[in-house]
């Protein structure tokens, strides 16, 4: 399991970094492993909110559906849409195949460090 100093993490195991006051979302490489092949993406649109701990979007693996849930409140400023025509690039590159760009943020409260993210994955299994 890859995981990222640089970056903050979710108990939902999203992962989230801040750029110039943008946070970009997307999902941890816990979490793509877990969920298997994934064969379809739905994300919200640019302009929607979207409000930490709430559902933004889903995505469908071979096994299940599974929820995404935002990290932070704020307003989706871009999506990728590359990922709704190939969701499979977040199994080989999870860090790289980003979701949602999100400006205007609030609610950062709940993220955690890489260190705890680690160990609350640890605690989990």
């Amino acid at each position: 399991m890859e995981v990222r100093a640089e970056l903050k993490y979710t108990k939902s195991h999203e992962w989230v970094k801040e750029e110039g006051g943008v946070w970009t979302i997307g999902l941890t490489d816990y979490a793509q492993s877990a969920l298997g092949d994934l064969v379809f993406v739905n994300l919200p649109e640019a302009g929607d909110s979207v409000e930490a701990g709430e559902v933004f979007g889903d995505v469908e693996s071979v096994k299940a559906v599974s929820d995404v849930y935002s990290p932070v409140t704020g307003e989706v400023e871009e999506i990728n849409e590359e990922l709704l025509d190939a969701p499979e690039t977040i199994n080989g590159a999870p860090y790289d195949a980003w979701f949602i760009k999100v400006k205007d943020v609030s609610g950062t409260e709940e993220l955690l460090s890489a260190e705890e993210y680690e160990a609350f994955v640890a605690s989990e299994e």
